[in-house]
């Protein structure tokens, strides 16, 4: 299986905890892989995904612009070229913190995906 992000389902996150963040679906069971989901999280300027935390952890990949990472109160600058581990019950939060699109990979259990 080979695809383009430009081909994929833009959807919004709707959230009142979200501003201007939006979600493609790469790779997951319908794809063949079972139990997984790999997604590419876009941040607007300004924007930020939800602050929340579930049983489940993340794999984050930084793929352009800048941004920052809360995980249980503690903030860790990211850029393009950053990775994550962001465990499971944490309480997380991804905002924007340059001037351009923020992009990231974000992986989760199939459970996880709920957007």
């Amino acid at each position: 299986m080979v695809g383009n992000l430009q081909d994929l389902i833009l959807r919004e996150i709707k959230s009142p905890e979200a501003k201007g963040a939006s979600i493609q679906a790469m790779v997951s069971p319908k794809e063949g892989w079972e139990g997984y989901v790999m997604r590419v999280i876009d941040v607007q300027k300004g924007g930020y995904t939800p602050k929340h935390h579930h049983p489940w952890p993340h794999i984050n990949y930084i793929i352009e612009g800048k941004g920052e990472l809360e995980i249980d109160g503690v903030i860790h600058p990211v850029q393009a070229g950053s990775y994550a581990f962001v465990p499971g019950e944490s309480l997380h939060q991804f905002r924007n913190a340059g001037d351009q699109v923020f992009r990231f990979i974000c992986i989760v259990p199939e459970i996880g995906h709920q957007y």
